[in-house]
């Protein structure tokens, strides 16, 4: 049989686990009667929440006599570890793009790192249903993209399909529009090289994945280079660090729609997933014990934001989660390690834990996952990581595309400015106006609420890492203080409605609070410590028409993202299963007090 393996690169909601769905249900892999959710790939909660793709995943289906390994890759940058590996699966991609929106900033980033690999493209221009779509003008400008990241003579002979995928319809751009998928799998089938066969070879593969059983452990998943393998047959694992090991394969799969097949052979061009490999690690090479030969590791980007972890210190410390100890949360994120390859975590002093990933994004992922496995935990602003070059202090910068309103484009040019933002690339019509940007990482922090207002709502914002480039003046300071808790105990509607012009809250009435919890944002700059569990008095003659009418705001309720945007250096998130809070790391205001003279007088 011969195989084709191909990627998928698309910016975030461009429809690229929708149009998986397609291929697989017009691939026939589904009985006729058999009843499909909508994006079967995203199979974490959070992916089917977010409609994003957070893990790469890959699936297959057979085209006449071609098999399709098909490799969902996420859209966001932060996920780039995930990226890197499954690049290394593939001989070609599909870079699907929006008709309106075109190309970008995370469809830049996975197609620059394909294009390095050699890898051969297919453009699809999805949604061009839409009565904003452009797709002439989106042709043209991925072309320019093409050009920009080096893509040599043959990638840039890339075939262009139009595409609706939620209908499953995809066609050739110089024909008529077509009711299936019949010219994009005749496509990947034509463009994309054929997998490299060679069966006499010694067996050859690099660990690119990993899933578990609870039966048979760890199981490899990875793209057989050369030779074959049976069930049953020892191979040699060699490390990172060089170090050579034995192991028997007990069982070996290869996929086919949403499924794990059994079988007893395996070859050369497939991707497969081997079990009794006890220990293996993505990144190891399984070889022929008579060829000693290891693949190069396949690198990845360096993290550029960090948080710090530690236990759940507060007085409702242990009342919502199971896992609460500084054992718990490190054995957690060893676990972590041996899948999340972007992820980089560092033991401090007490009890405290440095985790360093690709963004804001990729480590709130993580603490949602912790969140909902029952764990309570700490953690710190995000912090950049800042690397010494020839002596001179740099720091991360990103790439931020907007496309608002015309009349917001001021405002947000303003804004952006306002926050060492360069204007580097501008683009209107008589409605929408896009604008690219290159600005500090740590500077967007906390942005993108300030951007909702600006735009009414109405602005896309997206950005990806660019570079490392030297510091440009001194972090942003938070221009509002918090409404701290002065006193422990549930907050009333009574305090909350009297509090409600010192600022917005981030509680209900009956919420549970304890001194030195944030319960708000304060109007003015500086903290202000305030009392939410005090209730009127009650007198013994009242006038029936004295009672205020109580009438709150709606709270603020936070999310991790939100959390992680708000918290200020001298604050924590404090993460449980059921509730995401915000504290001061020193509860007690007056020994805050104490501790901000200290730092004042230095």
């Amino acid at each position: 049989m011969e195989y084709r393996n191909v990627a998928l690169i698309a910016h975030v909601d461009h429809g690229k686990t929708t149009l998986v769905d397609a291929m697989l249900k017009q691939s026939s892999v589904f009985r006729d009667n058999q009843i499909v959710e909508e994006r079967v790939m995203d199979s974490v909660d959070l992916e089917r929440e977010r409609g994003i793709t957070i893990l790469a995943k890959n699936t297959a289906v057979e085209w006449g006599d071609v098999k399709i390994n098909i490799v969902d890759t996420p859209g966001h940058a932060d996920f780039g570890g995930e990226v890197e590996r499954a690049l290394g699966m593939v001989d070609g991609v599909l870079v699907l793009i929006d008709a309106a929106e075109g190309p970008m900033p995370q469809t830049r980033f996975v197609l620059e790192k394909a294009l390095a690999l050699g890898l051969r493209p297919i453009v699809v221009v999805n949604k061009v249903d839409r009565t904003d779509a452009r797709p002439n003008e989106v042709v043209d400008l991925t072309f320019d993209l093409m050009i920009d990241l080096d893509a040599n003579e043959e990638q840039l002979d890339f075939p262009i399909l139009y595409a609706v995928a939620r209908d499953g319809r995809a066609w050739q751009v110089e024909q008529d529009p077509k009711s299936d998928l019949e010219d994009l799998f005749q496509a990947i089938v034509n463009h994309i090289p054929k997998a490299a066969s060679d069966m006499d070879a010694p067996f050859q593969m690099q660990v690119a994945n990993l899933d578990y059983s609870d039966y048979l452990g760890r199981i490899a998943i990875g793209r057989i280079l050369r030779g074959q393998l049976q069930k049953g047959e020892t191979v040699l694992r060699i490390e990172r660090d060089g170090t050579h090991t034995k192991a028997l394969i007990t069982r070996a799969y290869t996929h086919l729609g949403l499924q794990k097949i059994e079988t007893d052979h395996i070859e050369a061009g497939d991707i497969v997933g081997l079990a009794g490999l006890e220990g293996v690690q993505i990144g190891d090479t399984l070889t022929d014990p008579a060829v000693v030969e290891a693949l190069p590791v396949v690198p990845v980007d360096e993290p550029t934001v960090s948080i710090s972890f530690s236990p759940n210190t507060s007085p409702l410390s242990g009342t919502e989660g199971n896992y609460v100890t500084s054992r718990h949360i490190k054995d957690r994120l060893n676990r972590e390690l041996l899948t999340n390859i972007a992820l980089q975590v560092e033991e401090l002093t007490g009890e405290q834990f440095r985790v360093s990933g690709r963004g804001e994004l990729h480590l709130s992922i993580l603490i949602e996952q912790m969140r909902r496995e029952g764990f309570e935990f700490n953690v710190s602003r995000p912090e950049v990581i800042i690397r010494e070059v020839d002596g001179v202090a740099h720091e991360p910068f990103e790439q931020v595309v907007t496309d608002v309103p015309v009349e917001a484009m001021g405002a947000v040019i303003e804004s952006l400015s306002s926050i060492q933002g360069n204007l580097t690339n501008l683009s209107q019509d008589d409605v929408r106006a896009r604008l690219e940007f290159k600005v500090p990482s740590r500077a967007l922090f906390g942005y993108r609420t300030q951007f909702l207002s600006i735009t009414r709502g109405e602005g896309l914002l997206s950005h990806v890492f660019d570079s490392y480039a030297q510091v440009v003046g001194k972090p942003k300071a938070r221009s509002t203080g918090s409404l701290v808790s002065m006193q422990a105990g549930k907050a009333l509607a009574y305090s909350l409605f009297k509090l409600q012009d010192r600022g917005s809250f981030f509680i209900e009435p009956g919420t549970d609070v304890y001194v030195g919890m944030i319960v708000g944002t304060n109007v003015r700059t500086g903290d202000l410590n305030v009392n939410v569990c005090k209730n009127k008095k009650l007198t013994n003659v009242r006038a029936s028409g004295r009672d205020d009418n109580i009438l709150l705001e709606p709270p603020h309720l936070m999310t991790v993202e939100d959390a992680l945007e708000y918290v200020g250096e001298d604050e924590f998130v404090e993460i449980t299963p059921k509730n995401i809070r915000l504290r001061k790391a020193i509860l007690n205001p007056t020994d805050r007090e104490v501790a901000a003279k200290k730092v004042a007088s230095q």
